[in-house]
């Protein structure tokens, strides 16, 4: 990406919530985002996955620049190249465990293996024992479990956490943090994790703060490239 800029509003109350980002993320990191509240860590997250976009610059996900896309491939390319973790695991309730993981499979309209994937991701986050429990009737903690392995479904080129944590008490949240670097490191899956709490999350393999906007590894950058 070129030049990263994000505003909002305008005139008197224009806020520049990103000012001249770049980063580059390889295949495979566990990449951490950290700033204090306002500092537009999740604004950033929200261009990486478009849900929203820059008010300027170019994104590049895979070789694709994501900001030419038009409202009808964004929701296609999102759904096949990113997968998302959330504050809150945003589960469907009347669901079971496994439909909820197999969702985003079913979304993309290719069906083949879906069921089998989902149980080995279960399996994986060990949820093995829980695939047909409703949703609404497992832990918070194991929700998170499911939302990683609903995030993975879909094989992403990147796995995207906001605050991912932040709805958990601590020995939960050592859990899921634990487990998502298991799944960067058996499975190769890229993650870019935004977080307030730098400490919970130990040794990674890069982290970038973000304040007032801009500083990434305390260099003013101009291009956000990914490559995962």
């Amino acid at each position: 990406m070129y030049n990263l800029n994000k505003y909002y509003g305008k005139g008197d109350t224009e806020v520049h919530a990103l000012r001249d980002i770049s980063i580059t993320v390889n295949k495979g990191e566990f990449l951490l985002i950290v700033g204090s509240s306002g500092s537009g860590k999740s604004t950033l997250l929200n261009m990486i996955g478009l849900l929203d976009k820059p008010s300027s610059g170019k994104i590049l996900i895979d070789g694709i620049e994501t900001t030419k896309l038009n409202d009808s491939k964004i929701s296609s390319f999102r759904n096949k190249k990113l997968g998302f973790i959330f504050q809150f695991s945003n589960l469907l309730p009347d669901l079971t465990v496994l439909e909820n993981v197999m969702l985003p499979r079913q979304i993309l309209g290719t069906n083949d293996s879906a069921k089998q994937d989902a149980i080995e991701l279960l399996k994986l986050v060990g949820l093995e024992d829980q695939l047909q429990k409703r949703a609404n009737k497992i832990s918070g903690g194991q929700a998170q479990r499911v939302a990683i392995a609903r995030g993975l479904v879909n094989h992403p080129t990147i796995v995207l956490a906001d605050e991912p944590t932040g709805n958990l008490d601590s020995i939960s949240a050592q859990n899921i943090v634990q487990l998502m670097k298991l799944m960067c490191k058996k499975l190769g899956q890229t993650f870019i994790v935004v977080t307030h709490d730098r400490h919970q999350f130990g040794d990674v393999d890069r982290v970038i703060t973000i304040k007032d906007g801009r500083s990434f590894e305390g260099e003013e950058s101009q291009r956000l490239e990914i490559t995962a």
